[in-house]
């Protein structure tokens, strides 16, 4: 399996990802982080970097580690700048917890914005059984080499693209044809994904995972800004070291929203995160 290009690595805990989504706890339940420039798109701050703040804020307030499932609706786009997370314990068991968190930024003139709500459910990965029955598979897409990344390209996407200097994106040429001005016209998007510094993947990071692909929209023949209305993500197991595979597909565009359905598969084959979000497209 190849490994990420990367010649010193990160250690989970100590990378840029890590340091980007620490959260200060100031009073129980009451966070503040500065969310970075780094992970913008356009200008806005990426959805699934969202989710990882706010689910390692969770991650503080109840007493399970690891994210089950959560699910977020995205109020109003949110800002590189200073931001406030507030998290509420729903309920408490012997194997998962709830809770809900919301993230707050100051507009021009000081009102306080809620700009993403989510709801979400913990419990202990490493104490999940081993049993697996399943009838999906892997992707099948060419080998890294093979596949091509936003280096690769004429020039980035139109705006600002930093998330991309923070990852490790090697497209599948066949979900390619947007980039040439050819695009399929079917909903796929299919790539390997990791972080630039090397840090191997965990379940926060999974968050970031299958919102961090080009859009299928653009293979459908769309382009500009795609917005996340609401993101579901269930974390099915810790993945192992090494390289993910991530395929996206959408099979329905109407009236001007889509559905984007992700699978996320680690270096031993295994499936370890899923999602559905439901985004807004720009159409004409």
């Amino acid at each position: 399996m190849p490994e990420a290009a990367s010649d010193t690595r990160a250690a989970i805990g100590d990378s840029e990802f890590d340091r980007d989504t620490a959260v200060t706890r100031r009073a129980p339940g009451v966070y503040d982080i500065d969310l970075s420039a780094g992970w913008t798109i356009i200008s806005a701050v990426n959805g699934g970097y969202l989710l990882a703040v706010l689910g390692r804020a969770l991650a503080d307030t109840l007493p399970h580690p690891d994210p089950f499932t959560i699910s977020a609706h995205y109020l109003t786009a949110s800002q590189p700048g200073p931001a406030v997370i507030r998290t509420d314990v729903v309920r408490t068991g012997r194997t998962l917890s709830t809770g809900q968190a919301s993230l707050f930024q100051y507009d021009e003139q000081g009102a306080q914005v809620e700009r993403i709500r989510v709801l979400a459910s913990y419990g202990d990965l490493d104490t999940l059984p081993d049993d697996v029955r399943t009838t999906a598979k892997p992707p099948a897409f060419p080998p890294m080499d093979q596949c091509f990344g936003p280096e690769d390209g004429p020039a980035p996407v139109e705006g600002s693209s930093a998330i991309t200097d923070r990852l490790m994106l090697k497209l599948d040429p066949s979900t390619l044809g947007w980039a040439l001005g050819a695009p399929s016209g079917k909903g796929e998007m299919r790539a390997w994904f990791g972080l630039a510094d090397g840090r191997d993947a965990d379940p926060l990071s999974l968050l970031l995972a299958v919102d961090a692909l080009p859009p299928t929209a653009f293979e459908i023949g769309l382009s500009g800004w795609v917005p996340t209305v609401e993101l579901t993500v269930h974390v099915r197991c810790r993945p192992a070291p090494g390289p993910l595979r991530v395929s996206l597909t959408t099979r329905n565009l109407a009236g001007g929203f889509l559905e984007e359905d992700a699978e996320v598969w680690d270096s031993a084959d295994r499936l370890v995160a899923q999602s559905r979000q439901l985004a807004r497209v720009r159409l004409g």
